[in-house]
């Protein structure tokens, strides 16, 4: 498999996190049968801005919105999320736990 197709099934998970949502990089791995791929996720969020992929809605494991600075704007990640009725605090979801959606779980 290539990158490029690696790229396109996370994109494909991406587009199935809810509106209000969050997920993770190491989850969307997982999910992928890549448990160790969790960078190789960040990558592809990192050039998926031209493909109608909801990435701010993909942060890591503990929440933290580790990739705001691939987002044009200052606060454009934090922004889409409080957008979407997401509380951030000092760049973390707030109530992480609850927000989560594993796609392990949603996508049998």
């Amino acid at each position: 498999m290539t990158n490029t197709d690696f790229y396109e099934r996370v994109y494909e998970v991406v587009r199935q996190v809810p509106y209000g949502r969050v997920t993770s990089y190491g989850a969307i791995a997982n999910y992928l049968g890549a448990p160790r791929s969790a960078r190789m996720v960040g990558y592809a969020m990192n050039l998926s801005h031209n493909k109608d992929v909801p990435a701010h809605r993909v942060v890591n494991r503990n929440g933290l919105l580790t990739g705001k600075f691939h987002f044009a704007g200052i606060n454009l990640m934090q922004q889409l999320l409080e957008s979407e009725g997401i509380k951030v605090v000092d760049d973390a979801v707030h109530n992480f736990d609850r927000l989560f959606w594993d796609p392990a779980q949603a996508l049998l």
